[in-house]
């Protein structure tokens, strides 16, 4: 494989996983272990819990525990559990970081302190509080785009240097910078955007987060298996077939949860609704997603 630090403290090919809700609205716990189920089957080595495709916006403290719980007993030590636990309240965050550990996480997704804007020594010390009250390592989430403020490069750099601090999901766009943070720490980088998991990964990513394996686990991880065997053409190829895919689910005006939920309830896969705000996928708009779907698995793929 292309990273260059020790062994990816996560694995290489994560998703950012649904959360299955019930018809009604509640947290489908079954749904849950067999969704996870399938999604290691097919090649995930992780498995991102409650972050922002798992609406956590909208879920509980308790059903998010409840969540790693469940998939920790679906999955074993088959793959490893990364829990979103990221929230605008330092206080909040270490205490769902404890949670998740005592439910059962291998690790802790903390996004950026949103809405507030905090500055960035503000933003450090905020991460630093969170790794120094968590026994589990933490994967940093860059994604200005939600939070309206960005992890800047020289801030990472800083945090590098904390020991339980061990990676970056990486949402900011900024591939420059990705790429001198790559080359100067130890950080296991992570793309967080599906059209940057192979780019990331050929100068020396641990690997992706992804939204679109919540429906092709394999066909994604085949991108990583072919560039680690040395067959960059294929890799480059099967990167390609996925982008109407990715454009469809990431970047057509819906957000990923809303995509991932229609396609794999059409699919007949644990889904469920979404919770307001969010709003279901129209008829057409689910449409167009199978469409990209079909042609991201058919044989030219």
């Amino acid at each position: 494989m292309t990273y260059t630090g020790s062994a990816p403290p996560f694995g290489r090919a994560l998703c950012a996983m649904i959360t299955p809700f019930t018809e009604s609205g509640g947290l489908d716990l079954d749904g849950a272990r067999r969704l996870a189920a399938r999604l290691v089957a097919e090649g995930c080595d992780g498995l991102v819990l409650s972050g922002t495709t798992g609406e956590s916006p909208t879920t509980t403290d308790a059903e998010q525990a409840a969540l790693v719980e469940a998939v920790r007993e679906a999955v074993g030590d088959g793959a490893t559990i990364v829990a979103g636990v990221g929230t605008a309240d330092t206080r909040r965050t270490i205490a769902l970081a404890s949670a998740a550990e005592q439910a059962g996480a291998d690790g802790v997704l903390v996004v950026t302190p949103y809405y507030s804007r905090p500055p960035q020594d503000a933003v450090e010390a905020h991460f630093r509080a969170v790794a120094d009250a968590s026994g589990l390592p933490v994967m940093l989430y860059d994604i200005p785009g939600r939070t309206g403020t960005r992890i800047e490069p020289d801030t990472v750099l800083r945090l590098a240097e904390h020991p339980r601090i061990v990676a970056v999901k990486d949402c900011s766009y900024d591939f420059l910078a990705a790429q001198k943070v790559i080359a100067a720490t130890e950080l296991a980088y992570y793309a967080g955007c599906d059209e940057h998991n192979l780019a990331l990964y050929a100068v020396g990513a641990a690997g992706y987060v992804s939204t679109v394996a919540n429906v092709i686990p394999g066909r994604l991880r085949a991108v990583l298996d072919a560039f680690d065997a040395g067959d960059t053409a294929t890799a480059a190829r099967l990167q390609r077939a996925a982008v109407p895919l990715i454009e469809s689910m990431m970047a057509a005006g819906l957000p990923g949860a809303v995509t991932a939920k229609a396609l794999l309830k059409r699919l007949g896969l644990p889904a469920g609704p979404v919770r307001a705000p969010l709003r279901p996928a129209s008829a057409a708009a689910t449409e167009v997603l199978l469409a990209a779907y079909a042609q991201a698995t058919g044989p030219t793929a």
